[in-house]
């Protein structure tokens, strides 16, 4: 995965991001995580200008976020003009048939049920990585 990719881990439980970032960097994935514990600061962080004009980013979002909904936040980045390139890995305990699929009709890429198979969940990530550097590139910019 390019290092020029950065990872947003928006995750309220802290044992199941330090497990997903040890689990990230088993698979040799170095990129830079920046992890938020709550929707509201992942998603002001995601539509900042910082973000809005990095090269390229991959989203971790958990559903069952105590602030709001991780459907609200999939919903907004996908209606980004800007952000909705972005790949977005859903992350969660929610199994749902409908949930499941309603989040992959707002875009999302990949959706992964807890406890993960960080096996399938690290090819996951690698492949994102890789689409990201290889489809944006050159950099992502607001206009």
């Amino acid at each position: 995965m390019s290092n020029s990719v950065k990872i947003v881990m928006i995750e309220d439980d802290h044992g199941h991001a330090k497990l997903i970032e040890k689990n990230i960097r088993r698979a040799n994935i170095s990129n830079d995580i920046l992890h938020f514990d709550n929707g509201e600061d992942g998603l002001n962080y995601l539509l900042s200008d910082d973000a809005r004009h990095d090269s390229s980013i991959l989203i971790l979002l958990d559903l069952n976020l105590p602030d709001m909904s991780g459907v609200d936040i999939l919903t907004k980045v996908k209606g980004d003009e800007v952000l909705r390139r972005a790949p977005v890995v859903i992350l969660t305990t929610t199994d749902d048939r409908t949930e499941i699929q309603h989040c992959y009709d707002l875009g999302c890429n990949v959706y992964i049920t807890k406890p993960v198979d960080y096996d399938a969940f690290a090819s996951a990530i690698r492949q994102l990585g890789l689409f990201l550097s290889v489809i944006q590139a050159p950099t992502i910019s607001a206009e």
